[in-house]
């Protein structure tokens, strides 16, 4: 991949127009992909090209075609992902519990070590993506969890569920990290919040459908011999597994060697990408590296704005996996029958999905973050007081509601929010696949904040996710006085000159660290 050269130009000059063949789509040759990706990041840096190169695009117009290509398929993936992990909370209410001859603490263990496994391959299954391509690496997980889905439906005791749930944790890992890095290597900074809060509205979607299909499965009850909790994790597991087979089919890698873009329009989204962050001013033009060198992931993991960002993340995700994982137990505990308490979480998980997306379009329309998570964050400590300040049904319910519908805006806009702020390729898929790693490990604490002896309040649940708020919205209040602070500092020094003593070559190698680098609020 070619290095980013020092571009001099006045503002009449442009690249000559035959570099580009506006009406051919990707190559279908004997050229290989990387020797693609090599040509067309070659045209998108080459020496003169600018913004003004592709004015005569309809980046509306290339945008859409993207989403339509990208966003419809990834959604449904990390439905089917969230459908998955999830669905032992709908499991339990439907007899998997007593079936299996299982303690309330047995089946929180089978809930924890998901995420022991989940957070352990989180940064290699990332590492591995750009390698191996999205178009076989995801797919081929997705069968994996799957299969392990499937094989789910028949245990017979606590021991074969806790395995399975050990290796669902191992093949899932790969998909949300590898999703969120995805979209990065398709849209700029200030465009990812909306398509992340796309596909991850389908967790809400995946919520409100789970619900509705367990009511459904549960009916199934003996058919073939089998209870009807186990029918929930057979046929979600067989429905996973042909979906991945399509997606093998379906699924783009990188945006060089996108079929359904012309050349120009691929060498125009690249030179997005690679110029997005830096404000270097009109002589010379910073783009990020990404290459894969070592010390890219080095970096990450010694990165403070990371391991802040995940506290965090701590406070979303806590609240998000007690919901998810318990909001059929919680709903029961008002004094509804299971059946009652699956449809009454319909409700909760279509609203979130639709604010989810709402305040994307809102964050990314006026290019700020931190004010939406914490707006969302303060919703839902109010959500969980109500929970635990009255033993009332109806305080509660709407207590579960409000902290369900602030906590699905909050998480892609967090995830977003780093990924915003960290320059060059390798160092943002380690940052990203870190951040979510570590974050998961609060799923693996809220899997036993909801203790089956609190029932029916969960007291000390609903207190413990209003704890991890608390300290989410006081990583978030540190990140934005830093933010701030480094980039007033590196605004000065620009005034004063002190980037001219690095050459374009060496701003790219800091990435986010660079004094041209503006971290992004």
């Amino acid at each position: 991949m070619e290095k980013p050269e020092v571009i001099k130009y006045d503002s009449q000059d442009t690249p000559r127009s035959s570099s580009f063949d506006r009406s051919k789509p990707a190559h279908h040759g004997p050229r290989s992909k990387s020797a693609e990706i090599a040509r067309i990041d070659a045209l998108a840096t080459a020496p003169g090209v600018t913004m003004a190169s592709f004015a005569h695009l309809d980046e509306k117009k290339i945008l859409r075609k993207m989403d339509l290509r990208l966003i419809p398929m990834l959604a449904l993936l990390y439905l089917l992902s969230f459908l998955d992990r999830g669905n032992i909370g709908n499991a339990k209410i439907e007899g998997l519990v007593e079936d299996l001859k299982m303690s309330g603490s047995q089946y929180n263990w089978c809930l924890t070590v998901f995420f022991f496994t989940y957070a352990a391959f989180e940064v290699p299954s990332n590492l591995l993506l750009k390698k191996l391509r999205p178009s076989i690496w995801l797919p081929t997980i997705m069968v994996a969890w799957g299969i392990v889905m499937t094989l789910m439906g028949i245990v017979q005791n606590y021991h074969g569920l806790l395995i399975a749930r050990i290796f669902l944790g191992v093949a899932e890992a790969g998909l949300f990290p590898g999703v969120a890095y995805y979209i990065t290597m398709w849209y700029c900074r200030h465009e990812a919040q909306f398509r992340q809060a796309l596909f991850f509205s389908a967790a809400s979607v995946a919520g409100a459908f789970s619900g509705l299909l367990a009511y459904g499965i549960a009916h199934m009850d003996g058919v073939g011999g089998l209870e009807g909790w186990r029918w929930i994790f057979i046929l979600e597991g067989i429905l996973t597994v042909v979906v991945a087979f399509i997606a093998f089919f379906t699924l783009h890698d990188f945006p060089e060697t996108a079929t359904f873009l012309t050349e120009e329009e691929r060498a125009f989204i690249v030179y997005r990408l690679k110029y997005q962050g830096h404000q270097a001013g009109d002589e010379v033009k910073v783009a990020q590296d990404d290459t894969f060198q070592w010390k890219y992931v080095k970096a990450a993991f010694l990165d403070w704005q990371i391991w802040t960002n995940i506290w965090v993340y701590w406070g979303i995700v806590a609240p998000l996996y007690g919901i998810s994982l318990f909001l059929p137990s919680i709903i029961r505990g008002l004094g509804y029958t299971s059946s009652t308490a699956q449809l009454l979480t319909v409700p909760i998980y279509i609203t979130a999905s639709v604010l989810a997306v709402a305040v994307a379009w809102v964050s990314d329309r006026y290019g700020k973050r931190f004010p939406f998570i914490l707006v969302c964050l303060i919703l839902m400590a109010i959500g969980f007081i109500m929970c635990i300040s009255s033993s009332r049904p109806g305080i509660i319910y709407a207590g579960v509601f409000i902290a369900a519908c602030a906590l699905y805006p909050a998480f892609p806009g967090n995830i977003t929010w780093l990924s915003n702020n960290l320059a060059g390729s390798t160092k943002r898929a380690t940052g990203q696949a870190i951040q979510i790693a570590m974050g998961n490990l609060a799923g693996a604490m809220a899997s036993n904040f909801y203790r089956s002896k609190d029932a029916p309040h969960y007291v000390l649940g609903h207190a413990l996710e209003l704890a991890f708020i608390c300290a989410g919205i006081l990583a978030l209040l540190i990140l934005v006085f830093n933010y701030r602070r480094i980039n007033a500092k590196r605004a000065r020094q620009m005034a004063d000159g002190a980037h001219n003593g690095y050459t374009p070559e060496e701003m790219s190698v800091l990435g986010d660290r660079a004094l041209t680098f503006r971290y992004f609020l």
